[in-house]
């Protein structure tokens, strides 16, 4: 294993990002803040508990969901996609790193930025609602595997995009929909049929309840069914993007 193209790859993404931190970092961390308080006050005068919890708190595991999905996704679709379109993956393709190795400095990156924006935003709600961490290790697991899984996601679409437009199909037209299907400003039990049953197909959900079991202690779902799903999502899209990497899909003149 090359670990050290490996390291300048993960620190070269580190540092891209980093370059920009009002970009990257400031403007995401206002724009779930205004959410916060946009619908965290409109909403909160009007439903007082969602699931025995106060509505403001309620809304916190979403909001850091949030935060960590759309940066996480955000930093690798963007990185492998420009390295595309100016033809610089070329230095990548004969740099002596396999698949595993572009995979890891890519997604190690974007798991920095996603983790990052979604640690200030948690702490800038704290602010309003104060400190809860009831269940460390599960909100831990939650926080990173979904940073993982979004970072993998990037990476795919990525890949298959050709031109910016195809970039943000993902953004606009998956992940936006499936977020505010997500539970992540109510519970998805509140859902009239058949988007209460059709819910239970959409990863987010289990994303956003797993942090918030792990915040809060309390979600609809059990944790271990929401971890495993994802888990299973995770190997999926890791081994689809390996795949994809190794046969140079979309990459090789």
């Amino acid at each position: 294993m090359n670990t050290l193209g490996m390291k300048t790859l993960f620190e070269k993404e580190v540092r891209r990002f980093m370059r920009v931190p009002g970009q990257t970092i400031l403007s995401p961390l206002i724009s779930t803040t205004l959410y916060f308080i946009i619908f965290g006050y409109s909403i909160s005068s009007r439903v007082s508990e969602v699931e025995g919890v106060p509505y403001l708190p309620f809304i916190v595991p979403g909001l850091v969901f949030l935060g960590i999905a759309n940066n996480s996704f955000l930093n690798s679709s963007s990185s492998l996609f420009i390295t595309k379109i100016q033809g610089t993956v070329v230095d990548l393709l004969v740099a002596p790193m396999g698949p595993g190795e572009l995979m890891a400095g890519f997604i190690g990156g974007a798991m920095v930025r996603g983790l990052a924006v979604g640690g200030l935003t948690w702490g800038v709600a704290a602010l309003f609602t104060g400190f809860s961490l009831q269940h460390a290790g599960v909100a831990a697991y939650f926080f990173f595997i979904s940073s993982y899984v979004f970072s993998v996601l990037g990476m795919m679409a990525a890949l298959w995009a050709e031109k910016f437009e195809q970039i943000n199909f993902f953004p606009t037209f998956v992940m936006m929909p499936l977020t505010f299907l997500g539970g992540v400003f109510y519970s998805v039990r509140e859902l009239p049929a058949p988007w209460d049953q059709i819910s239970l197909f959409n990863p987010m959900v289990y994303m956003v309840e797993g942090l918030r079991y792990g915040m809060l202690g309390r979600s609809i779902f059990p944790p271990a069914l929401g971890g495993g799903i994802l888990l299973l999502l995770a190997l999926v899209a890791t081994g689809v993007t390996y795949m994809a990497l190794r046969s140079g899909y979309k990459m090789k003149a």
